[in-house]
């Protein structure tokens, strides 16, 4: 039988954070947290902890982020996650980012299993306060079961409750407009983290630390990698997959592989630098082999793939292929900024946010 207790006290010890965030993670055992049906897979049936309790405990024990609905709790033949519980460092690298203090007072969006407003409300201690808003009735109806005995106040629904101001606002979900309600309750001091993608169908979401640089204008830099769950209330239909059942117009030889743009994140900071196209990393066959491909596409039916060794196929009007070998010059040339040499800025009131480099500046409308 799983030791619980004592795989929960070690990946407290292992986390890359202050003693404090350690301290709190390690009064809140995940695994209380973590409902007993669970979703590991991309296809098939769900994990039930009764039928093998030893691989929920290693699944949930893990490090990674644990799948805890699929499709918005309904069924189908993908197991798209539609909530979860974060992989640990990264709720660890967040809570650093906001800088939690006691006394203070946080907007958490996105309540899931309840695990990070517990750390939360331990991070804040007796004189500050949590809220956590969760657009899911049956989530926030679990968190809050959950929560019983702590002071963390869990809210269904979009809109943030009351009146009161916040001295952070953290998101647990992926958004490419940040909500004026947000910004609007922040204290002038205060900070936003949110993982940001300027489309549903964004590769990633790093997150950024936002804070207010006038009456309705938010700035700050992009702090760490992550993919999240897209914001419901932002959802848009994902496209159909770039090129599909198209023949190739043109074929190209690049000077850097799929291995290249995928070493350390580096397709983060292509889809920052290129507004308006959809880039990824998908599984294709490739003689025989499957092997990680790089795809791009855009509104107008444009699409590109860069093969494993270097070959691409591309058609439509706009060459996503020369697009793609430009970042890559241009990265190259700064020597391969990391993401934190990025930042995020914006008018609340406009759709326009400027994702800007020391070396360039990209307008995406979201």
């Amino acid at each position: 039988m799983a030791d619980l207790q004592r795989m929960h006290a070690e990946l407290a010890a292992r986390l890359t954070a202050t003693d404090a965030i350690r301290a709190a993670f390690a009064d809140h055992p995940r695994h209380r947290f973590i409902p007993d049906l669970v979703w590991p897979d991309i296809q098939g049936l769900p994990l039930i902890r009764s039928a093998d309790p030893e691989r929920w405990a290693a699944y949930v024990y893990a490090g990674d982020p644990v799948v805890t609905q699929a499709n918005d709790g309904g069924s189908g033949a993908v197991n798209t996650p539609t909530s979860s519980s974060s992989a640990p460092q990264l709720m660890a690298d967040m809570i650093t980012a906001a800088e939690i203090e006691p006394g203070m007072r946080v907007l958490e969006i996105g309540t899931g299993t309840g695990w990070n407003a517990a750390i939360l409300s331990s991070l804040v201690g007796p004189t500050g306060s949590v809220t956590s808003l969760e657009i899911d009735p049956r989530i926030a109806e679990q968190a809050r079961d959950r929560l019983v005995g702590s002071p963390v106040k869990v809210v269904h629904g979009t809109e943030v409750p009351g009146e009161d101001a916040y001295d952070v606002v953290i998101a647990t979900c992926a958004v490419g407009r940040v909500p004026a309600a947000w910004f609007d309750r922040l204290v002038p001091s205060g900070r936003i983290v949110v993982p940001w993608g300027p489309s549903s169908d964004s590769h990633a979401s790093p997150v950024a630390v936002l804070r207010k640089t006038g009456p309705k204008s938010i700035a700050g830099p992009f702090v760490c990698e992550a993919f999240f769950m897209r914001d419901r209330t932002q959802r848009v239909p994902r496209g159909e997959f770039p090129g599909m059942g198209c023949e190739s117009e043109g074929t190209r030889v690049l000077p850097f592989t799929v291995d290249d743009l995928t070493e350390d994140d580096r397709v983060t900071r292509f889809m920052l630098m290129l507004p308006g196209v959809r880039i990824g990393i998908g599984m294709r066959p490739f003689s025989g082999d499957v092997g990680l491909i790089i795809y791009l596409g855009v509104p107008d039916g444009s699409w590109a793939y860069l093969w494993p060794d270097g070959a691409t196929h591309s058609g439509g009007p706009t060459d996503l292929v020369e697009q793609l070998r430009a970042a890559h010059d241009l990265l190259e040339g700064e020597g391969w900024p990391p993401l934190t040499e990025f930042s995020l800025e914006a008018d609340t009131t406009e759709n326009v946010y400027r994702v800007r480099a020391p070396f360039g500046v990209w307008e995406h409308q979201v």
